[in-house]
């Protein structure tokens, strides 16, 4: 069984028991917590949601915050003497999905 739910405007498909990473969600570590937006659920019959499924949530536990690797943005305009470099690194958890509830 797996499930696709809403988090802050992004789509992400889970299954029980895996681990995943999102954009930063202000929870203590070891707390639980319940994604109500399910958007679909997938299984021997497929839900669809309009637009989320009426009654379904996904329940996760919060393992550890985390931050992402580095992406720099470059900027070089040739004949200027302009360069720009700019780095950022995201702040992320490291979600367990505990089940999925249908």
């Amino acid at each position: 069984m797996y499930a696709i739910f809403d988090n802050h405007g992004k789509q992400v498909r889970v299954c029980a028991g895996e681990t995943i990473e999102v954009d930063r969600i202000d929870a203590e570590v070891g707390a639980e917590i319940t994604f109500d937006r399910v958007l679909l659920v997938g299984a021997d019959d497929l839900k669809v949601g309009t637009p989320t499924v009426a009654g379904a949530c996904v329940k996760a536990k919060v393992v550890s915050h985390e931050r992402g690797p580095k992406v720099i943005a470059f900027k070089f305009r040739r004949r200027q003497r302009s360069v720009t470099r700019r780095g950022f690194r995201a702040s992320l958890t490291k979600l367990e999905i505990l089940e999925i509830v249908a």
